[in-house]
């Protein structure tokens, strides 16, 4: 049992910063027509050399598509996976405010929520926002 709990740890830490990178690709794409690693050192306030190995990354991932010194796409791959992933963090940043946790604690527990929240967990969450509250068996 443990065992299979700590795999999903370790498996959910391998694609958190994909699903970062990809999720503020989309929004800083979205925001200005277009992305750049400046853009991205800037957002995540991270070196250009840790930028660049993050999108190298990403490109071999089929993530999103870059030539030097042009902006970064995303790839249809990268497109899907920055929608689920902005999705699930808006689930569990809404739920955390339906708990009564103040807009900025939300916004900041969600980053990190988000990416370890099972689907049982996240579809109870959204249920929760949609329906209200089960009641009690």
């Amino acid at each position: 049992m443990s065992e299979t709990k700590h795999q999903r740890t370790r498996d959910d830490h391998a694609t958190e910063v994909a699903e970062d990178y990809v999720e503020a690709i989309a929004e800083l794409a979205d925001a200005r027509g277009a992305c750049r690693s400046t853009d991205l050192a800037q957002h995540f306030a991270v070196t250009q050399a840790t930028v660049s190995n993050t999108v190298a990354r990403l490109k071999r991932d089929g993530l999103v598509m870059t030539e030097p010194y042009q902006p970064i796409f995303l790839t249809p791959a990268g497109k899907r996976l920055a929608t689920k992933s902005r999705r699930r963090h808006q689930i569990v940043e809404q739920f955390l405010r339906k708990l009564g946790v103040s807009k900025k604690s939300a916004a900041v527990d969600s980053e990190g929520i988000e990416h370890h929240v099972g689907k049982e967990t996240l579809a109870a969450m959204k249920a929760v926002l949609e329906s209200g509250w089960p009641k009690e068996q």
